[in-house]
């Protein structure tokens, strides 16, 4: 359940991080028990979009009553299915109130273990990869608004993840950065399952994890062209509560 990601270890921090929960009436208490052991095992929780069904205020409700007055911190990004009902405003603002840090070209410092641990998020989008560039001029008007968002939310990241002053930071999202944790979807899908620009601002922004999902029949493990760690924590992928990972901070930083 747990791995460790980074160098020589000085400080540590356990990330737990889950995405793709798709929380709907029907699903009340399947993740609440395991969410509230949650401070015997990690100093943090991350959600990586795709946090409700179908984006209503009831999906929110139920997913409220399954993360509120957890043990640790909770930080989050919405997904595509989050903005389903074009409500995601309201849905960041229900979590808002019961206290989860919402990140859309933002970011949060919090003191974790003895460290500062900086966290960046955005939803992301569609736009490709090397190999897989997809077409942004054909499909339906989400499919070219995902295609647009995807390249907009690379330059946000990278400059959410900049503005940290911390001793580690971190890379959330919901659309992945990299083709190798896309490994088990259809590679037709790939272009619209998230795009290279994204691994890009992870990688100039200095981060040492990048956390994604939106890929339910992807893979959990796979790295940046720049040797950064990156995670697919879609709930089909992981197939549990969350997985932890433990990214350290180099002696020399």
């Amino acid at each position: 359940m747990s791995s460790r990601v980074g160098g020589a270890e000085v400080n540590s921090v356990r990330i737990a991080a889950v995405g793709d929960l798709h929380m709907r009436e029907s699903m009340r208490g399947r993740f609440r028990p395991a969410l509230l052991a949650l401070g015997a095992h990690a100093d943090v929780l991350l959600l990586a979009g795709d946090l409700t069904n179908g984006g209503t205020l009831r999906d929110t409700d139920a997913l409220c009553a399954e993360i509120e007055d957890l043990p640790v911190p909770v930080v989050a990004v919405l997904g595509n299915h989050d903005h389903d009902r074009r409500l995601g405003f309201r849905i960041s603002a229900k979590l808002n109130d019961i206290g989860v840090h919402m990140l859309d070209g933002t970011a949060i410092t919090l003191p974790l273990n003895g460290i500062r641990l900086g966290i960046a998020g955005v939803m992301g989008g569609s736009g490709g990869f090397p190999g897989h560039p997809g077409n942004p001029a054909e499909g339906s008007m989400e499919h070219r608004q995902r295609f647009l968002r995807g390249p907009a939310d690379a330059v946000r990241l990278r400059a959410a993840l900049e503005s940290l002053d911390c001793d580690m930071r971190v890379a959330l999202m919901h659309f992945a950065p990299v083709v190798d944790t896309l490994v088990g979807e259809n590679p037709k899908i790939y272009p619209g399952l998230g795009c290279q620009q994204l691994a890009d601002a992870v990688d100039a922004g200095g981060a040492v994890l990048a956390i994604h999902g939106h890929a339910h029949g992807g893979t959990e493990f796979g790295r940046t062209p720049g040797g950064v760690e990156v995670r697919n924590v879609s709930y089909a992928v992981i197939r549990s509560a969350y997985r932890v990972y433990t990214p350290t901070r180099p002696a020399d930083a």
